[in-house]
């Protein structure tokens, strides 16, 4: 399917891996000049034709800003903004308690999960409602999962409900904004020897490889699968495309049929 992307131009956050690294080289196949956002630009991203990688911190107060100038100097405008930013800490075990979770751990995930993507969203605005463009919030279904980290969750579900309500605001102007939300993704995660999963690996006695073969079970994943990162970023060039001109303000979930709930 042509997606008719041909000459568009993106922004897309947390571009160094897993869905954003996906999501870029989705987007530039469809023929998107992408400026991608990440704190490091390793070779895999550098060397995507199509995209510029801007090397930027997007959880401080001036990172936010500084990309978008950038993206503007490289693209002339934007036309679609990806907020993919985002992640949980390490650490984390099924067991602990919301009182064992401190002032630091809350504000790291807001800045991370949320804020990041409001203050991306809100330098970009300008050019994006000239251009009747297209917003992206990648969020989780821990925003609708009661599930360890907590505060993940939470500043998950804050990012869903920026989008609804950015969705009203912004669409008598041009402007659509949809929401997706991952399950369990074959991501650095999930996967690397020191993210989440490994974390959660320890804590049941088992080794990583072990962990994530039981998973689908234990989760209810009705595929029996782990999505694949190119699978999402699929979703995310098919909604930021004139052929889903008409979707805006909705949640989409790519997560195998964790969610149970209509």
């Amino acid at each position: 399917m042509d997606l008719h992307l041909e000459g568009r131009t993106a922004v897309v956050t947390g571009a160094s891996k897993g869905i954003g690294l996906a999501t870029v080289r989705r987007l530039t196949t469809e023929g998107v000049r992408v400026a991608a956002a990440a704190r490091t630009a390793p070779p895999e991203l550098v060397g995507i034709p199509g995209s510029t990688a801007v090397p930027v911190d997007l959880v401080t107060t001036d990172g936010p800003a500084e990309l978008v100038h950038r993206a503007m100097a490289a693209l002339g405008g934007i036309d679609i903004l990806v907020n993919n930013l985002g992640g949980v800490r390490k650490g984390i075990a099924h067991d602990e308690g919301f009182a064992s979770i401190g002032d630091t751990e809350w504000q790291r995930a807001l800045e991370l999960n949320l804020l990041s993507a409001v203050r991306v969203t809100r330098a970009a605005l300008p050019s994006i409602v000239e251009r009747r463009g297209v917003i992206i919030n990648i969020s989780s279904i821990g925003a609708r999962f009661a599930h360890p980290p907590i505060e993940y969750g939470a500043a998950k579900a804050a990012l869903n409900n920026v989008g609804k309500a950015l969705a009203e605001e912004l669409g008598p102007r041009g402007v659509r904004v949809v929401t997706v939300s991952p399950g369990p993704t074959r991501t650095r995660n999930w996967e690397a020897p020191d993210g989440m999963a490994a974390d959660l690996a320890r804590e049941a006695g088992l080794d990583l490889e072990q962990f994530l073969a039981g998973l689908p079970e234990r989760m209810g994943i009705t595929t029996g699968r782990l999505a694949e990162p190119e699978e999402t970023a699929a979703l995310i060039a098919f909604l930021a495309s004139p052929h889903a001109g008409n979707i805006t303000g909705t949640d989409h979930r790519v997560d195998g049929g964790v969610l149970k709930t209509v």
